[in-house]
């Protein structure tokens, strides 16, 4: 029986930035395995993307038999060496606006879907004694936005439970790598911020090549946590 081929599973992989770090992984031969909860367009990727190397599942995060059970799928199939937690909701809107059901959703997504990703794919990682989980996090975990209440506090929970899990899988050469992006032009913002802000914000393809430059590091330095801005500052 051949050995399964070695694949990178992105999360959130259907648009923006995890679109953008799945295309810059085929286009340096790796084979990805993109997860979506948004059907559609993982198909339109497919599609648009036309390139063998990518391999698609349907998957909602927030749903951790989902989780489970798709996990099982993608590793009968590949050999994962590296998770790139990406998924993510948000609102715009103040904490007094933003229901309960609303806040819920977007720490099931951010913060526990993310937490079920790796919770699913660690024991391989142990198994193996290597591999890499990296999360793109915010600048928002660190840093008070107004309107960004629930969000926050979803990047800023993943943040915290990534820096404590690095330390309890060192010694199995395991990397755990949070990423923390200012302003990037993606679908999450609203059409009237991206109008009149895109010129200033980040592009989605300098963050994925910029991932790719991490992930394919061969030494035993690992950077541990990035903050990336736009020049100009935040939005």
């Amino acid at each position: 029986m051949e050995d399964k081929k070695i694949a990178v599973w992105i999360t959130g992989a259907s648009s923006g930035i995890g679109k953008a770090i799945a295309l810059e992984f085929i286009n340096n031969g790796i084979d990805v395995v993109a997860s979506s909860r948004k059907i559609d367009s993982l198909k339109k990727s497919k599609d648009e993307i036309n390139n063998e190397l990518f391999h698609y599942y349907p998957l909602d995060i927030s749903k951790p038999d989902d989780v489970k059970l798709n996990v099982k799928k993608i590793q009968n199939d590949f050999n994962i060496c590296c998770l790139i937690n990406n998924a993510g909701i948000t609102t715009f809107s103040p904490a007094d606006k933003d229901t309960f059901k609303v806040v819920e959703g977007i720490i099931k997504t951010n913060l526990l879907g993310a937490i079920s990703c790796i919770q699913n794919i660690l024991p391989h990682f142990l198994k193996t004694g290597n591999g890499l989980i990296l999360n793109i996090l915010s600048v928002a975990a660190r840093k008070t936005f107004e309107n960004s209440s629930a969000y926050s506090a979803s990047k800023a929970g993943l943040l915290a439970y990534s820096n404590v899990l690095r330390e309890e899988v060192r010694s199995n050469n395991i990397k755990v790598i949070n990423i923390l992006p200012g302003a990037t032009r993606t679908p999450i913002w609203p059409a009237e911020s991206l109008s009149k802000f895109a010129n200033k914000m980040m592009s989605p393809r300098d963050i994925a090549k910029l991932v790719f430059e991490i992930f394919n590091l061969k030494s035993n330095m690992v950077p541990e946590e990035i903050v990336l801005k736009p020049l100009q500052g935040d939005i």
